[in-house]
């Protein structure tokens, strides 16, 4: 069993065939139809979270945050509906869960992997207090109860494959949602995106903005990829 003195414990990283393993089966998830359409909840999460993470940063009232099951969602918040902090609330969205991932692959590269999952639990701690339906709640729940369980009950090497996982495939997942978001905007099947209203409020042509997601997603990729393979790792 987990104590909270392991949360500052620097552990020790798991096997590169691990790795490789856990990796494979992220990559699998986001790119398989069927299971994509399952785990995809998973990005919502992130995606709806970091909308509100940076509305209240930026001085906006959250008014909440709805899920949905055909992995959709939405977060509302009130304040100036132009200007910097509108822009940046925006443009959270489809950055959040590449970026979590790079996050969370940083913590793990320094061995802190008991804290890597411990903050994915408080961070969804946070996004529950806002969400306003019960699939969210459900959703947020489950997803939440399952790190719990894995940080708290789990033996050492299966916290670790666990948390690779978690990173690898937030940083693989972070990839998708940007080429679907294109392909909907050139069916005119999204006209309210992130991107096309940061182009009303920047002036900014939206596929700039899809642009600039993807390139953010491509280089969180990148360099979560060099931080989750740990210093002269090898398979054996």
């Amino acid at each position: 069993m987990t104590k909270f003195s392991d949360l500052w414990d620097k552990q020790t990283d798991p096997k590169m065939w691990i790795i490789a393993a856990v990796s494979v089966l992220a990559l699998l998830l986001v790119s398989e139809p069927r299971l994509w359409r399952l785990s995809r909840n998973i990005v919502t999460i992130a995606h709806e979270g970091g909308h509100a993470l940076i509305a209240l940063a930026t001085g906006r009232k959250l008014d909440g945050i709805r899920l949905h099951g055909d992995t959709s969602g939405v977060t509302v918040s009130r304040g100036k509906p132009t200007g910097p902090g509108m822009v940046f609330t925006a443009l959270a969205g489809y950055t959040a869960p590449p970026l979590l991932g790079l996050l969370f692959s940083w913590l793990l590269s320094m061995g802190r992997i008991t804290l890597m999952l411990w903050a994915a639990i408080v961070l969804l701690c946070g996004m529950l207090i806002m969400i306003r339906n019960l699939y969210g709640v459900l959703s947020v729940v489950v997803t939440g109860g399952i790190i719990f369980g894995v940080s708290w009950f789990a033996p050492s090497s299966v916290q670790a494959a666990f948390a690779y996982f978690g990173a690898a495939f937030l940083l693989l997942a972070g990839t998708r949602p940007v080429i679907e978001l294109q392909r909907l905007r050139a069916t005119h099947q999204a006209p309210s995106s992130d991107a096309d209203q940061l182009a009303k409020l920047t002036g900014v042509p939206g596929l700039v903005w899809v642009f600039l997601f993807g390139l953010i997603a491509l280089g969180s990729l990148y360099l979560g990829a060099l931080l989750l393979i740990p210093e002269g790792a090898s398979f054996t």
